[in-house]
């Protein structure tokens, strides 16, 4: 029996798509071995990622890594940074098989096909002339209480800072069918929560469009009131609600657009739908959004908010912003610094610009310099800091009760506290003698398990909440 290591970089959609390709080598009669350096594998699985040029460095790290570990090796190396740059990564020496993304599924038989024949190394579609859907599954993941889902691959946005709709293509939708299905075997196995994900979901269904309707540019459609009605993410949603053993639902990265009227409404309907919004906003400025290619502007990104401040009840709003973008002036960054402050994001996710070769922003003049990135940068990271930890003050006094999904066992100040979140994603602890006596939930279970608590005070990183149990 041959071992298999893998490994993935990158983003969940990486992360799942790793695990589905785990369960195909278990399924093929392989091991699966840790990815370590005292534990020899005869395969090595690296999913690469290419989203900066940073990305790229680690991928070509993890390769050499990986035929560093066993000379005598298999090294198979997939995903993104191998559409980015395959001629290089043919060319490299430490790499055997090579797939590009859409072909994983093929994985063992492109490994099967290599052992008989080493000149048979190379399994690459066009991804960017690739329409069909890669039905990868998994039937259980490596969290105990979260399953990431895959609804859709690729992007039509072409933001002019991003490599991604080059390495993953256009939008493919998942078959509705296939995401019940694989819900309700995990489901069925236990996992009470889950997160559909994937390179763009907001775009969801939009390759199922009538051809009546393929004239209209994806980042269009969504907001035209004389398109057909045609499946999308709230269709997903709605499915997925209704499964038996699901508690709860979160959403990857959105976009404004999706939030009409008509999507927070039905979604204030759905208590199993996390009130936890990660909403990409990217700037807060209209020049800035403008140059980015982002699709909408600032206004109809305030919209989206309200909509959803509208029909639920403080929900938690997290975003990306991205400082020092080609152009971007002090001007420009203070109008986007007003704008956060405006809209009073739980959390953000500052990033400070990186060229990356191959994108329309690499060749934009007036590139800003490192010390204006690191200063707005800073100024940001000290804003989010704030907003939330006012966010986890609020729910303490404000809430009297919650339901947390418990995660895991860990020490806090010499201290063991189960540690798990709100639907609203904020972090709380319970002491771990606090379940003795409390007889729904045996010593052995009590990971994965959903119960109500109530919210005592702040520990001392502030960013957890100390909780008690509620009484049976």
């Amino acid at each position: 029996m041959k071992k298999v290591a893998l490994h993935s970089l990158g983003c969940k959609v990486n992360s799942y798509e790793t695990e589905s390709m785990e369960e195909l080598f278990r399924k093929a009669g392989y091991e699966i071995v840790p990815f370590k350096e005292d534990v020899l594998a005869d395969v090595y699985v690296i999913n690469t990622c290419s989203v900066t040029n940073i990305a790229d460095r680690k991928s070509r790290q993890m390769l050499h890594k990986a035929k560093k570990m066993n000379p005598e090796s298999v090294v198979i190396a997939c995903g993104c940074y191998v559409e980015s740059d395959s001629a290089g990564v043919i060319a490299d020496e430490c790499v055997d098989i090579v797939i590009g993304n859409n072909r994983k599924f093929s994985v063992v038989e492109a490994l099967e096909e290599y052992y008989k024949d080493s000149t048979c190394n190379v399994f690459m579609n066009d991804i960017n002339k690739d329409s069909n859907y890669e039905n990868l599954t998994i039937e259980t993941v490596s969290e105990h209480t979260r399953a990431y889902i895959k609804i859709q691959d690729g992007c039509n946005q072409f933001c002019s800072y991003c490599i991604i709709p080059y390495v993953r293509g256009r939008i493919r939708s998942r078959q509705i069918s296939d995401i019940v299905e694989e819900v309700k075997g995990l489901a069925a196995k236990g996992f009470k929560e889950v997160v559909l994900t994937g390179i763009h979901i907001t775009s969801y269904g939009l390759d199922f469009v009538k051809e009546s309707d393929k004239g209209l540019a994806s980042d269009d459609y969504l907001a035209n009131e004389n398109a057909t009605a045609h499946i999308g993410l709230l269709d997903v949603i709605k499915a997925i609600n209704e499964i038996d053993g699901i508690e709860r639902i979160r959403l990857s990265s959105l976009e404004p657009r999706v939030i009409t009227e008509e999507f927070a409404k039905e979604i204030a309907k759905m208590p199993k739908l996390c009130p936890h919004f990660h909403l990409s906003l990217q700037s807060g400025n209209d020049k800035t959004l403008k140059a980015m290619n982002r699709k909408y502007d600032t206004k109809e990104f305030m919209e989206g908010v309200n909509r959803l401040r509208k029909y639920l009840d403080k929900p938690a709003l997290t975003t990306d912003i991205i400082v020092g973008f080609p152009g971007e002036t002090d001007e420009d960054f203070n109008e986007t610094y007003e704008y956060l402050k405006k809209v009073n994001f739980y959390e953000m996710h500052i990033f400070k610009y990186s060229r990356r070769k191959g994108t329309v922003a690499d060749k934009m003049p007036a590139q800003v310099n490192g010390k204006d990135k690191n200063k707005r940068s800073n100024s940001l990271l000290l804003m989010t800091k704030v907003n939330s930890l006012a966010y986890r003050k609020d729910f303490l006094e404000n809430t009297k009760f919650a339901d947390v999904l418990i995660e895991e066992l860990v020490t806090i100040d010499d201290k063991e506290y189960y540690t798990g979140y709100t639907k609203n994603y904020i972090r709380v602890a319970i002491e771990k003698e606090a379940f003795k006596g409390y007889s729904i939930v045996s010593e052995d279970k009590i990971v994965n398990t959903i119960v109500k608590i109530k919210a005592e005070s702040l520990m001392s990183d502030n960013e957890t909440v100390l909780c008690s149990i509620i009484g049976e």
